[in-house]
């Protein structure tokens, strides 16, 4: 059974915006799955939903095999949020807010346990300062100290580096691994590609409400991802030579380079037929080198093709 099970999960507001649209997901224990899309996607209604601050006009969730409607006091107490405001009560001590949250979720009192979330996000020295007194990046770390203070078994992370320090970024991804290693099953949206490429293990797009992917992060790379090679030449060409018009070639760098895409799953890449031409051709090459498909080239092109096809 899966963590995290949506089915037909449908959310249409006052004046017929449809904000998720028939989206189903299964999402495993332990798992880290990136959810990526652009603004107005869907993404934040979708968690939303999931937490509970977000009624479903219709589908069905259920989190740890709890129901988020009929029985939703188990489902939640599952469930940390990471939202993407910053809404903290300004006077109040740090360790006091962490420690409110806890007891939110009718858990005991647990300074020990408490203690080790602040020094795991830095916050130790700071935790009898006012929230007032922090930077933006420390509040950041309180929301994140905050949704971890019940002890949840699935964290959702709504943009949680959004607008914060390269450290911070760097702290949340060893948190991250950590609580991943801790069994806890982990749900990410982001705006910085590199934060899926580097912590998912899976990933999916979501975009105008549905979900276009879910797949595991290396096995969407090998099948969607495509390598270029880009040939550079001793000297510059003005147009691809017809000798070379077999090739899907294109020119760069002002005609200093010549650039072959190429599938990584056919069975011949074409490259060595391709070098063979350029010699034939009289065609110099002062350098070659691969590049491969980034994780961001896919979502964009995914992302595209939904609007083109709208």
């Amino acid at each position: 059974m899966a963590m995290v099970e949506i089915r037909d999960l449908q959310k249409v507001y006052d004046g017929g915006f449809e904000a998720l649209k028939s989206v189903s997901l299964d999402i495993q224990e332990g798992e880290i799955l990136a959810l990526l899309g652009p603004n107005g996607a869907g993404k934040t209604t979708l968690i939303s939903a999931v937490c509970g601050i977000t009624l479903p006009t219709a589908g069905r969730i259920r989190v740890g095999g709890h129901d988020v409607i009929d029985d939703y006091r188990a489902a939640r107490n599952l469930v940390g949020l990471v939202p993407q405001e910053i809404n903290l009560e300004p006077f109040e001590k740090v360790i006091n807010t962490v420690r409110f949250s806890r007891g939110l979720f009718g858990k005991p009192r647990d300074d020990a346990f408490i203690e080790q979330v602040l020094r795991k996000l830095s916050l130790w020295d700071k935790k009898d300062s006012p929230i007032r007194a922090l930077s933006g990046g420390m509040k950041r770390r309180v929301l994140i100290a905050k949704a971890l203070s019940h002890e949840p078994r699935v964290l959702f992370l709504d943009e949680p580096t959004a607008g914060v320090d390269v450290e911070l970024r760097r702290d949340m991804w060893e948190t991250v691994a950590e609580l991943k290693r801790d069994g806890v099953t982990i749900i990410l949206t982001t705006h910085y590609i590199e934060e899926a490429e580097a912590i998912a293990d899976r990933v999916g797009v979501i975009n105008r409400g549905q979900i276009l992917l879910v797949e595991e992060k290396s096995s969407l790379m090998t099948r969607m991802g495509q390598k270029e090679l880009r040939v550079d030449l001793a000297e510059p060409l003005t147009a691809v030579p017809d000798a070379l018009s077999e090739f899907d070639l294109a020119l760069d760098d002002g005609g200093q380079t010549l650039v072959f895409a190429y599938d990584t799953a056919a069975d011949r890449s074409g490259i060595a037929r391709l070098m063979t031409a350029l010699s034939g051709a009289g065609v110099a090459v002062r350098d070659v080198h691969t590049r491969q498909n980034s994780l961001e080239d896919i979502f964009v092109g995914l992302v595209s093709k939904q609007e083109d096809a709208a």
